[in-house]
C-alpha cells in the first residue's frame, strides 16, 4: 500500500476513530489527544501494516492499546484529577498535618478495656494477641486446650460488648 493510499484510507476512517476515541475516554479533549497519538503511531509504523489485512482493526487496536497504556500510567501514578477552576483540591493537600491524637486515645481506651477483664480471660487473650498458639497457652498456663479457647472467646465477647457500649453511639450519628 502506497503512502497516499494509506493516508486516504486513514482519512476515510477518521470519523470512526474519533468516535471510538470518545467512547473510550468519555471526554472530547482526551479523545482528540488519543486520536492524534493514534494517527502519529499509525503514520510512523505504516511499514508494519500488512497490505490485504484489515486497516480499521489495526488502527482500532493501536488506539485501544494507547488508551490502556495511558490508563495504567495514570493508575500507577495515582494522579489526582482536579477540575476546579482554582485547583482547590490539589492545593488543599499541601497544608494537611498528621495528628495521631484520635488513634492514641482509642488505643489507650482499648488497653483500659483489656485491663478491666478478669485475669482468667485477660491473660490467655493477651498471650493469643501476642502470637502464642492455643496449645502453647494451654501448656504455659497448665490448662486444657478447650478451656483456653473458651476463655479467649469470652474475652473477645466481653471486649465486643464494651466497645459496643463505648462506641455504639457513634454509628447512630
Amino acid at each position: 500500500m502506497s503512502q497516499s493510499e494509506f493516508f486516504k484510507e486513514f482519512d476515510r476512517l477518521s470519523t470512526l476513530l474519533h468516535s471510538f476515541a470518545y467512547n473510550l475516554t468519555k471526554n472530547s479533549e482526551d479523545a482528540k489527544d488519543l486520536y492524534q497519538e493514534t494517527a502519529f503511531r499509525a503514520m510512523t509504523n505504516r511499514d508494519k501494516f500488512r497490505p490485504g489485512t484489515n486497516l480499521k482493526a489495526w488502527l482500532f487496536t493501536i488506539m485501544k492499546n494507547i488508551f490502556i497504556n495511558n490508563y495504567r500510567k495514570k493508575v500507577k501514578a495515582n494522579t489526582i484529577m482536579d477540575n476546579t477552576d482554582n485547583l482547590y483540591y490539589i492545593n488543599s493537600g499541601r497544608n494537611t498535618i498528621e495528628n495521631d491524637a484520635d488513634s492514641n486515645i482509642l488505643i489507650k481506651e482499648l488497653t483500659e478495656m483489656i485491663e478491666s477483664l478478669d485475669d482468667s480471660t485477660r491473660v490467655p487473650f493477651l498471650m493469643h494477641y501476642q502470637g502464642f498458639k492455643y496449645q502453647e497457652i494451654a501448656d504455659h498456663l497448665d490448662l486444657p486446650l478447650g478451656t483456653v479457647k473458651s476463655r479467649i472467646f469470652f474475652a473477645r465477647k466481653d471486649l465486643k460488648s464494651q466497645i459496643a457500649r463505648q462506641y455504639g453511639k457513634l454509628r447512630e450519628q
